[in-house]
């Protein structure tokens, strides 16, 4: 059976800390696979420094006069972890069989990447998803707002599939199916599974992390949220309306009561509810108002067309990359 040429890109910033662990782990599972005939000689793993301000780029260059399996993309600035990850896999879409994309710090399982290979070499699954057993590792706080993110998305009829991140397998026709993809604004756990090609789940426990910090903090992680379902469903938008259309009929109602009560001298100063009227309607103009300025936003990335990133130097033992 042809042995599947795999490339593993790795999104990277600031991960000096656990880059040689990471590029160790992924090497003893390469010269497994490759002892298994599972993937060829020409597989590589491909580091995406996404503009590190610490040595990352620096490492990176060194495994690469080290290692031949070792690749690397250096942007010329920060573009983002989703702009990173997407770069990193155009670059290689058409040097191989498939992709897998995993972040830096070794929570995800790079043991059920071969599970991932089967799928793709055995089954024709074009995508395979890394999907969580569990998140025990989470806070109870992250593991709340997640499940409640999750859900909030199927509500609002997105397509994603639970506790799955950015850990998956990808063919070379997927790769292609996902750059026919032009929007500037990417969350591409929701655009993955609109390609509609063949797919699976494998299943994992999750690690800790093996070094460093994490790089989305409660206000990257919001921010993520908001570009999520802002990217994906205009049902805020249409729940705005349907708020304001409520908030119209109440008001015809307390004004014809008004009315009557004036009417039947029944009239009275109402200075709370004024004022309780005044800051609800208020306060559902202001939400209204900043949804559709989000929503605004993303047209105002869109039609500039602004590269999403910008590749300053490529290394590597490879004439196609």
């Amino acid at each position: 059976m042809k042995q599947t040429t795999l490339y593993t890109v790795i999104p990277c910033y600031n991960e000096e800390d656990v880059l040689s662990e990471t590029l160790k782990r992924l090497l003893e599972l390469y010269n497994k696979m490759k002892a298994d005939s599972l993937i060829s000689s020409s597989s590589r793993i491909v580091f995406v420094d996404d503009g590190s301000k610490d040595r990352t780029w620096e490492l990176i260059s060194q495994f690469e006069s080290e290692h031949r399996e070792v690749c690397g993309i250096k942007l010329a600035h920060n573009a983002g972890h989703q702009n990173a990850l997407f770069g990193g896999l155009m670059s290689i879409k058409d040097c191989c069989d498939c992709a897998v994309s995993i972040d830096a710090d070794l929570q995800d399982d790079i043991n059920v990447i071969p599970q991932m290979v089967h799928k793709f070499r055995d089954e024709g699954c074009h995508i395979v998803y890394g999907v969580r057993n569990k998140r025990d590792t989470d806070t109870a706080f992250k593991r709340t707002t997640a499940l409640a993110f999750y859900k909030l998305m199927g509500i609002l009829g997105v397509k994603m599939v639970y506790n799955h991140a950015d850990f998956r397998m990808m063919s070379s026709d997927a790769l292609s199916a996902l750059a026919e993809f032009d929007e500037r604004n990417l969350f591409l756990r929701g655009i993955v599974p609109l390609i509609g090609y063949k797919s699976d789940n494998v299943y994992y426990d999750r690690n800790e992390r093996f070094a460093g910090e994490s790089k989305y903090p409660l206000k990257k992680m919001l921010s993520f949220a908001v570009d999520g379902i802002t990217s994906f469903s205009i049902t805020p938008i249409r729940i705005i309306i349907g708020l304001g259309g409520i908030a119209c009929v109440f008001a015809v109602i307390m004004a014809i009561y008004a009315i009557v009560q004036k009417f039947l001298g029944h009239t009275s100063n109402g200075w709370s509810s004024l004022m309780c009227s005044i800051w609800f309607l208020g306060g559902v103009q202001l939400l209204g108002i900043g949804l559709i300025g989000e929503y605004i936003g993303k047209i105002y990335k869109e039609v500039k067309r602004r590269p999403r990133y910008i590749v300053e130097k490529i290394i590597g033992d490879t004439k196609k990359l």
